[in-house]
């Protein structure tokens, strides 16, 4: 019989390297819960090579008939990883093995795929939906949008995927909107290159895989209720399952705004369809109200004269749909127009009728002369158990699963409940649910348990948490003098080669700018470039240093001698006036609960576990993680966070950190 750890130990093998007992452990569980059903949650900490444990008893039952596994990852590095190297490794061993061969393919959303038509020049020109530019654009700013877009159509021409991730450069949103399409205004089987489209040749290879590597967006659009997105699978893997419930938050929420509104005015006028002028003048109407508002959550719902607003704009679009009833509906003017409209009449209404399960704010970038309304889940937990996790195995995996010593506090968010516990929970969005879910107990696929597999790291013997005890409280008034001394002191004795993660960008900032005043090191700054390639620099120029904010707190992979001092500037609470934390924090404490405990701990716990793991990343790393609060000692909470970390050897003392670094930059 061929079992998981034989084909790891071949996979390994081909590989030059060794079975790892966590690795081993990990793909039993794995096996174990794919035979028997349920939900598995595994911790596995970074060099384990979880994507091995869980991928052969994956794929090993994907042969099956019957059976499919569905892989969905966070990040695109991981989801490269998966199809160019991990799954063709375990697909040759398997083949070796028992004959036969396991395909796979990915599956992502239609607009990441380039549309043929759009790029041949098949639909309007889309040059002139640089009206969605902010109003303080300028001629070179439109200029470089335009030379972003042609570079876009010239890579359209010679890619045979289509596939944005492709890209070996960062295209930006607004760029890429002008070469592909959503699936409302795709033409579908009428559009000339149909067969030669993207994005079907991708649902299509999706269809027939055993294997399927999607990513954590798609999962948060079968939340929603469009499960068949997904193809039939009997086993689904989440891996950097700490990043879920952030994704189907944010496939949640949707915004109306002034732009948005003038945009579908405007495709209106181009299909020559009337009501553009009503969805203008709601579109002005809009605005007078908009532009008295910043960022601010709407607790109690639309203000009385912002809600007449919205309910003008639901009307003019109403009202345009119903004209687009009539004329040519086989046109592209026809499709782009309708799928506008509809996109802001579902919007408005779904801030109209917006009830105690919905979280209402406002929200302004710079240069927008007015904010936009924006609107989304409180609670997704119910959505991800009823639609994503029901009826079927699930294994979710990722370093940092346990916070504060437990699996509860994730399991929780994504609708997972003890045997021992009644728990209350959340109903899914008013479009996804059953009358009766909010009233009913937890169902058999909320039960689950828990596997805490080995690292191969000795983190008590490789690395040192520096608790800075001795520092005052950080206050909302930015960094301190003594933070950015201590910072100073730290980097200097690390000689440079220091990872500064900052819960603000303004930190981030005043700390890039003190330490090149203070310091002969080199200190790049994230908001100063491409951040892929202030990586690639970070490691390579080993005394070099970056700082940035929180999308460097996770996913970042720097082993060896280029980062041997991680600076974390705060415990990374939510802001007070994050609008989805603090409403959900203010539910918990209405029902009774304790909200600080349920809500905000473990979402300040589980960055701030990410963040310290950018420090061992192999067997050889050595370092010091330094966090400039001193609330980890003395608060209460602090042992909570510390229960969420690596174990390395603590110490509330600067001159042995400092000190341990001296010696790594001398060899000692």
């Amino acid at each position: 019989m061929i079992t998981p750890r034989t084909v790891l130990e071949r996979v390994v093998g081909a590989m030059g390297g060794q079975p790892r007992a966590g690795q081993q452990d990990m793909a039993d569980a794995v096996a174990e819960v794919i035979t028997d059903g349920g939900t598995l949650l595994v911790q596995a900490g970074t060099g384990t090579g979880k994507s091995l444990g869980y991928l052969i008893p994956a794929m090993l039952a994907a042969r099956e008939p019957g059976h499919r596994a569905v892989v969905s990852t966070s990040t695109i590095a991981l989801q490269r990883q998966l199809l160019a190297k991990d799954i063709p490794l375990v697909a040759e061993q398997i083949k070796e093995l028992r004959g036969g061969v396991v395909t796979s393919s990915a599956l992502k959303g239609w607009s990441n795929y380039a549309c043929r038509n759009k790029v041949e020049g098949g639909y309007p020109d889309e040059e002139s939906s640089l009206f969605d530019l902010p109003e303080t654009s300028t001629a070179g700013a439109t200029s470089a949008l335009g030379a972003e877009v042609t570079r876009l159509r010239e890579w359209a021409a010679d890619t045979t995927t289509g596939d944005r991730d492709d890209l070996d450069w960062s295209a930006s949103d607004r760029a890429w909107r002008q070469v592909s399409v959503s699936t409302s205004e795709c033409l579908n089987n009428r559009c000339t290159f149909w067969e030669e489209c993207f994005a079907k040749l991708a649902r299509e290879d999706a269809s027939r895989a055993d294997v399927v590597v999607t990513n954590h967006a798609m999962l948060g659009i079968a939340a929603a209720g469009n499960e068949s997105i997904i193809p039939p699978h009997s086993t689904l893997v989440i891996d950097e399952a700490h990043d879920l419930v952030a994704r189907v938050t944010s496939s949640t929420t949707q915004e109306l705004s002034v732009g948005t509104v003038t945009s579908a005015a405007k495709r209106l006028r181009r299909h020559g369809t009337p009501g553009a002028s009503k969805l203008d003048e709601a579109a002005r109407s809009l605005a007078e109200q908009l532009v008295q508002f910043d960022a601010s959550r709407l607790t109690t719902g639309l203000p009385d004269e912002l809600a007449s607003a919205v309910e003008l704009v639901q009307t003019a679009a109403r009202s345009a749909l119903s004209d687009l009833k009539d004329g040519d509906t086989q046109a592209v003017t026809h499709k782009v127009a309708r799928a506008a409209v509809t996109d802001i009449f579902e919007i408005a209404e779904r801030l109209l009728v917006g009830g105690e399960w919905d979280v209402l704010w406002t929200e302004r970038r710079p240069g927008d002369a007015t904010a936009s309304l924006k609107i989304a889940a409180l609670d997704v937990s119910a959505a991800i158990r009823e639609q994503i996790l029901k009826s079927r195995t699930v294994v979710m995996c990722s370093a940092t699963l346990i916070l504060g010593g437990a699996f509860e506090p994730f399991a929780r968010t994504v609708g997972l409940f003890s045997a021992q516990e009644e728990g209350t929970w959340a109903p899914l969005p008013a479009d996804s649910r059953s009358d009766d879910l909010e009233s009913a107990p937890p169902t058999a696929s909320s039960r689950w348990r828990g596997v805490n597999v080995s690292t191969p790291f000795d983190y008590r013997r490789q690395g040192i948490l520096f608790i800075a005890r001795h520092l005052p409280e950080p206050g909302r008034a930015g960094l301190t003098p003594e933070q950015l001394d201590l910072m100073a002191e730290l980097i200097e004795a690390a000689g440079g080669r220091t990872l500064g993660l900052f819960t603000s960008k303004r930190g981030a900032i005043e700390a890039t700018e003190a330490m090149r005043d203070r310091l002969s090191l080199p200190v790049l700054s994230q908001d100063e470039g491409y951040v892929p390639e202030l990586i690639a620099r970070f490691k390579q120029e080993e005394q070099t240093s970056l700082f940035g904010t929180m999308s460097l707190w996770q996913g970042i992979d720097v082993p060896g001698d280029s980062c041997r001092l991680v600076i974390i500037d705060r415990i990374p609470f939510a802001r007070r006036d994050d609008p989805i934390v603090s409403a959900r924090l203010e539910r918990v404490t209405k029902k009774g609960g304790n909200g600080f405990q349920t809500v905000a701990l473990p979402h300040a716990a589980l960055p701030l576990a990410q963040g310290a793991g950018r420090l061992i990343r192999s067997s050889t790393d050595r370092g010091v993680v330094a966090i400039l609060d001193p609330r980890l000692r003395t608060k209460g909470y602090g042992s909570y966070f510390i229960r969420s970390l690596p174990g390395f050897w603590q110490t509330d003392s600067l001159e042995k950190a400092a000190g341990a670094l001296r010696r790594l930059g001398s060899g000692s």
